[in-house]
């Protein structure tokens, strides 16, 4: 694919769920239309905002068909496509239709605790497998391993179609390093809402967004000026919603994200256990952050 079309705001959808905790596909539609209004250039259904630990695989898929049926190509799909299972992800590969799929976004292997070179065969596995490119996704925080620099720029100059990485370790000299060294043709996208500005001021080139669900039009267009250069601009909507951005994570994701979609009438705050939906505190900030 023409990885330009990845260049700026891809959105990390929630799934919405009823308070039985099966999927509301109306919230869902209502959701996917509201990105896309407001000009993301992309969607990335099944990822952890989008609770996919907590789907089963029957879901998985109904989710997919869904956002790509709704989507109808108005914006490229990135499926979240991870785990710490090589060859449960192979199997997958092997058995979904991809048609309608632009590319996967594959989470590097969590609580194995695997060494860069099995981080590197692990990805190796997937690259020599999957139909469609893959970006790699960084996010030590939960996986509980870092996928180093080094890692990271092996991959990226040893198999074509992994045209990426979403890099949420917070680390600056990290993510400078792999911008510097990349190949021509290699993403680099922010994983951390608060921090894609100064990213974009280093060479990364857009983010995959939880605040978006909620700012679409905002946060994409932050960005869009950013890698435009005009950060004068930039700043402004960046500052616009630092405060509604910290908060959302206080309690967790896609807890946060969620109570605020309901404050905006989008989608219920229903999650699935083990997680919990945010307490009135939380939403009673969310409430005065708005009104401000």
């Amino acid at each position: 694919m023409n990885i330009n079309k990845l260049k700026g705001t891809g959105v990390a959808l929630v799934t919405p769920f009823h308070k039985d905790g099966s999927i509301d596909f109306k919230g869902f539609r209502k959701l996917i239309d509201r990105c896309i209004d407001g000009k993301v250039e992309y969607l990335v259904p099944l990822g952890t905002t989008g609770e996919s630990a907590t789907l089963s695989n029957d879901e998985k898929r109904a989710v997919l068909d869904f956002v790509i049926e709704i989507t109808d190509k108005r914006v490229p799909v990135i499926l979240g496509l991870g785990g710490n299972n090589t060859q449960e992800i192979l199997h997958t590969l092997e058995d979904w239709d991809f048609a309608g799929v632009d590319a996967i976004l594959s989470v590097s292997p969590y609580y194995n605790r695997p060494s860069q070179r099995g981080i590197y065969q692990h990805y190796k596995m997937i690259s020599n497998s999957s139909p469609v490119p893959v970006i790699l996704y960084n996010v030590p925080s939960r996986t509980g391993s870092n996928l180093d620099a080094e890692t990271t720029l092996s991959l990226a100059h040893d198999f074509k179609n992994i045209i990426g990485i979403k890099e949420a370790s917070g680390n600056f000299e990290k993510a400078m390093k792999i911008i510097q060294h990349r190949p021509k043709d290699f993403l680099v996208i922010s994983g951390d809402d608060a921090i894609t500005l100064p990213l974009l001021a280093c060479g990364a080139d857009g983010v995959i967004s939880v605040i978006a669900n909620a700012f679409p039009k905002d946060f994409s267009e932050m960005v869009r000026v950013g890698l435009e250069g005009n950060f004068e601009k930039a700043r402004k909507l960046h500052y616009k919603l630092t405060e509604i951005t910290h908060a959302i994570f206080v309690d967790g994701n896609p807890s946060g994200i969620k109570g605020l979609l309901t404050i905006l009438n989008v989608c219920s705050e229903h999650v699935r256990l083990p997680l919990m939906s945010v307490g009135k505190s939380t939403m009673n900030k969310f409430d005065t952050i708005l009104k401000a």
